[in-house]
């Protein structure tokens, strides 16, 4: 018997079996139709990483094999299928995302909160550097998009284009605000020595003053924190 409650359905998990409830296919046919689509924009996909789930996942009796088949002479390949508990495991899995926000914890948003122990300069270049990523991306995105549209391809199957889409050109916007602000010397920055790259100006201060204040108020607790624990 499989161990179904304690098996977490992984991001690799739900593209495997959202991928067999389309069809049985082999784990080296999956990690060629994730690539294909640009799912591995999505979730991070390597043929390791996506065998061991498909594996995990037989055991939890979430897909099955199918059969086995030989292509001339590579090796044996085994076809698996979903079954009814892997098509119950998916969809609750999938209604939990959508229902809620949970914290992804992305990094982009600790460098931005460590900035300041940077030089002007340096945040300059680096946030710079990112805008040119970021556009890179939204070319990308919109090239895809273009793709889907004249090949017919749903929107239902693609609206996380417009998503991803969305979301970068919002990081544009600020970044290159902010790069305005930082720039035009409306925010004020900490100086460094240029030659030892020892900070010149205080450190902390304003911050720590007002985090160990002892009748300084709390930071407000984000609401989608308590909203994690709801089932």
């Amino acid at each position: 018997m499989g161990q179904q409650g304690r098996f977490a359905v992984t991001p690799l998990a739900i593209s495997v079996l959202a991928l067999l409830e389309e069809r049985p296919m082999h784990p080296y046919e999956m990690y060629q139709m994730l690539i294909t689509r640009r799912e591995d924009a999505l979730v991070k996909v390597r043929p390791g990483s996506l065998y061991h789930t498909v594996a995990r996942l037989a055991d939890q009796e979430l897909v099955r094999a199918d059969g086995i088949d030989r292509e001339g002479n590579r090796p044996e390949r085994t076809t698996y299928r979903i079954t009814d508990s892997g098509r119950k495991a998916l969809r609750a899995r999938i209604t939990e995302i959508l229902r809620s926000p949970a914290p992804e914890y992305p990094v982009f948003p600790v460098g931005l909160a460590e900035a300041h122990n940077l030089p002007k300069v340096d945040v300059l270049a680096l946030l710079r550097e990112r805008v040119a990523y970021l556009e890179h991306d939204l070319a990308d995105l919109e090239a895809m998009g273009r793709w889907a549209g004249l090949n017919a391809v749903p929107r239902r199957y693609w609206i996380v284009l417009t998503y991803l889409r969305a979301t970068a050109a919002a990081e544009l916007a600020w970044v290159s605000d902010f790069i305005a602000e930082l720039d035009s010397g409306e925010m004020e920055w900490e100086e460094f020595d240029p030659a030892t790259g020892v900070r010149v100006s205080g450190h902390h201060n304003a911050w720590s003053e007002a985090t160990e204040a002892l009748d300084a108020a709390l930071p407000p607790v984000p609401r989608r924190a308590a909203r994690t624990s709801t089932p």
